[in-house]
């Protein structure tokens, strides 16, 4: 990881827009291409799939932003009239979906695997299908209370919106990274009774429970989906948003795995991530274990490669729904934005940042996110 000098971004297509950016966060999704799916990266990949910023200049296709407006963009490129995107399903385009590698809609810096669009960890951003993504937000609140709709916010909308999320549920969350928080804050505005979140990190623990989020430190407790079962009346939660994904600790072997494809030729190790199996299951037995029976789980933490064995006996006998993907941002964004306009801040969004940092600190920034150290939770950079 390194900030270079490279050429400025230019108009290319009447649908494009150019954005001078504000405010560009690191996800943890980021982290995945910086531990684990390292070769779908070439150099000079500029990452980053949460900016914003004042528009610059937009293509003659596009009307409905003009220079000077002050926008988030949406972390996947969809153009808001295929098939898909007519039916919400924004992160599937037709338009942009990268069907040479079998995977959805193109996101911004996001490798090989979704389109290799240069992100938004940069000054500037050549916006495509600008004619639909870019979301226009008002002034009067520092950045940080709209950045998160190009993400974090939408995404755990959607997490929890997956969850099926009835008046008075119990809901578990695992992991407390941003997506984590948001969603388990997302799931108690959203109607449900308990909300319990599992990680290990006392500065995450001690974020979540400042919103009356309850917790459990896998740490100190051995038999999480036990512990679950005895506050639930030996039933198990309701629902059961997984919001850790690739990260999760797991057996020695597929750890081992993880380390082994990394370390092999970037075609040889795309091979080895697709097919071998190198997923972390430790959350998702989890949540399989910790559910009720007839409840649901939504996956919003991101997998890649295959996760074997799953135990779809267990799944099939409990009658469990599954519910995942990469989230449609722009089908959730009229439900979250009247919630970020006023001073009352109903989701806390102005306790999510830890650390602002100017985009040259980027690379320790990644550092320090990944370790987890110096209370690190979410990073804004800025340009």
């Amino acid at each position: 990881m390194s900030v270079e000098t490279v050429p400025d971004p230019v108009i290319e297509e009447p649908t494009d827009a150019i954005v001078r950016i504000t405010s560009t966060a690191i996800c943890g999704s980021d982290l995945h291409l910086y531990d684990v799916l390292g070769m779908y990266l070439d150099a000079g990949d500029v990452l980053g799939h949460e900016p914003m910023g004042i528009v610059e200049e937009v293509g003659p296709g596009v009307t409905h932003i003009r220079a000077g407006d002050r926008v988030v963009i949406p972390f996947n490129i969809s153009c808001g009239h295929c098939w898909m995107c007519t039916r919400g399903l924004f992160a599937q385009c037709e338009t942009t979906q990268n069907r040479s590698q079998g995977t959805g809609a193109s996101l911004f810096g996001f490798s090989k695997l979704y389109g290799q669009v240069p992100g938004g960890q940069a000054e500037f951003l050549r916006v495509p299908q600008a004619q639909f993504g870019p979301i226009k937000v008002p002034d009067g609140h520092p950045d940080e209370r709209y950045l998160f709709l190009s993400d974090v916010l939408t995404t755990s909308w959607q997490a929890a919106k997956f969850a099926d999320i009835a008046p008075g549920d119990t809901v578990v969350v695992t992991g407390l990274g941003p997506i984590g928080q948001m969603s388990a804050r997302i799931a108690r505005h959203l109607g449900a009774g308990r909300v319990i979140a599992i990680d290990n990190v006392p500065e995450r623990l001690a974020m979540a429970q400042r919103h009356g989020i309850e917790v459990l430190n896998f740490d100190e407790v051995d038999d999480i989906p036990a512990a679950i079962r005895d506050q639930t009346a030996g039933r198990g939660a309701d629902s059961v948003i997984e919001a850790v994904g690739m990260e999760a600790h797991g057996t020695p072997f597929q750890s081992a795995a993880m380390k082994a494809a990394g370390m092999l030729p970037d075609a040889i190790a795309r091979k080895a991530t697709e097919k071998f199996g190198v997923d972390r299951m430790g959350a998702l037995r989890t949540a399989f274990d910790a559910v009720r029976r007839a409840g649901t789980i939504s996956i919003i933490g991101v997998y890649g490669g295959n996760a074997d064995p799953f135990p779809m006996m267990d799944l099939f006998d409990k009658g469990v729904t599954l519910r995942m993907g990469q989230a449609h941002v722009k089908r959730w964004v009229d439900d979250v934005l009247p919630l970020l306009t006023g001073d009352d801040d109903p989701l806390g969004v102005d306790d999510l940042v830890t650390h602002r940092v100017p985009l040259e600190g980027a690379p320790d920034a990644y550092e320090m996110f990944k370790n987890k150290s110096d209370g690190c939770i979410k990073v804004v950079l800025k340009p």
